[in-house]
């Protein structure tokens, strides 16, 4: 509760690494009106833990263990859909912003701000604005929308860790012929010589 008796809007954090995880925690927490219920270090416990705190705002990184940020946000969206979802991360990549605003976030910030800046946005999410980096969002206007499908963005996830094409294709249930198409479609539209240049060129546009 606040000094005036209004309820404090109630917070949920998912950060993967602990020591920036408890910093937020208590800088957020100095803050009257701003109250973190619930903090969290990986993608896959976001859901079950929003579903038992009922935060107002969930506050998500985007590459953590388990789920991402991103993925966490969309089953929010379906599940806890009067939770808004405030993304907050290193990465300020044109295509997460694209992804997150696809996956229903309300919000998207980078973490080199100022903590009044997160508060204000965490105030602005709640009443329904939606709050987004402006340098970030002029670069996604520019960038445009990810030429890759979601299956060849599936193939290249598979192939990140240098599987084989019959790994990839064992593991999306797809004919080692099917891989290679996607491979090779996704190879042509990030202009890559090879499948590793591709993974690095999606990542680095945010299209993984």
């Amino acid at each position: 509760m606040t000094e005036d008796g209004a309820r404090s809007v109630r917070v949920l954090l998912a950060e993967d690494q602990g020591m920036m995880r408890g910093a937020l925690a208590l800088l957020l927490d100095l803050e009257d009106d701003l109250e973190v219920v619930a903090q969290v270090g990986a993608g896959d416990r976001v859901v079950a833990e929003a579903l038992d705190v009922r935060p107002d705002v969930a506050l998500l990184d985007i590459e953590m263990p388990g789920m991402s940020g991103l993925d966490a946000a969309a089953e929010l969206r379906e599940k806890l859909p009067e939770c808004r979802v405030l993304i907050l991360t290193t990465f300020g990549r044109p295509g997460y912003l694209r992804r997150a605003m696809e996956a229903g976030a309300a919000g998207f910030l980078v973490k080199d701000g100022p903590v009044e800046e997160l508060a204000g946005a965490i105030r602005r999410v709640l009443r329904g604005e939606r709050v987004i980096d402006p340098a970030l969002a002029a670069a996604a206007l520019s960038a445009g929308a990810s030429p890759l499908t979601a299956r060849e963005r599936d193939v290249l996830n598979a192939a990140a860790d240098g599987a084989t094409v019959a790994d990839i294709a064992g593991k999306l249930f797809l004919s080692e012929s099917t891989v290679r198409n996607y491979l090779s479609a996704a190879i042509g539209k990030t202009g890559s010589r090879n499948r590793m240049e591709a993974v690095r060129a999606a990542r680095q546009n945010g299209w993984l």
